[in-house]
Formats: structure tokens, sequence, C-alpha cells
């Protein structure tokens, strides 16, 4: 059975290709930093992605997690080069530019 040709072009979109949740042909070439499910997070150059979130990352470094608290990152990084993060385990896509780290506004200070 053939279907009708305005639904497949209205599933694969005008570029032939599903469309994905997330637009992320912006990011393309520039940093981002992506957090995965169990608590890892890298950051690294968006090289390619598709419809299911698989995502290709290039110089790509990995922030380790500090062993007393696994909720936690340390300044301890690891370089793994060329990565491709599966869909299924990304979690947040966030651009580098533009981002700054702020203290916790809720953490109390020592003593007070």
């Amino acid at each position: 059975m053939r279907r009708p040709r305005m639904l497949v072009e209205a599933r694969l979109g005008q570029s032939g290709r599903k469309e994905t949740v997330l637009d992320l042909a912006k990011f393309v070439d520039k940093g981002v930093q992506v957090k995965l499910t169990g608590g890892r997070q890298v950051t690294g150059t968006l090289k390619g992605y598709d419809q299911l979130l698989n995502l290709v990352l290039d110089e790509a470094i990995e922030f380790l997690r500090d062993p007393d608290d696994p909720l936690k990152t340390t300044d301890q990084t690891r370089r793994l080069g060329l990565i491709v993060c599966r869909g299924t385990a990304v979690m947040l896509v966030s651009p580098t530019d533009g981002t700054d780290e702020i203290a916790n506004p809720f953490i109390q200070p020592e003593g007070a």
C-alpha cells in the first residue's frame, strides 16, 4: 500500500530528512555541553546529529566526578577526542558560548 505523498512529505520535512525534536543545526561546528544519564558530562564541538539525538562530538572532554560525591563534578578532566553520544543517554544539550558559571545563591556560607 502506497502512502499519500503529502503524508510522506509532512513526516520527512522539506529536506527529505525526518525532523528532530530539537533543531541542533544552529549548533553544528560550535561548542556544546552534553549531560548524559548516569551523571557523565562532556563538552566538545558538535559535528553531527540525527533524528534520534545521537550526537557526534569532536575534541570532547569529560568532566570527572568526585569519588566521595558522585553528583559533584571536579576540575579534573579527561580528553576523549572524537566520540558518539547515544541519543537515549542524552539528557541536556546546551551551547558553551554565551554561558557563565555563577555561584549557587541557595548554598549557605559556612558558619552562617
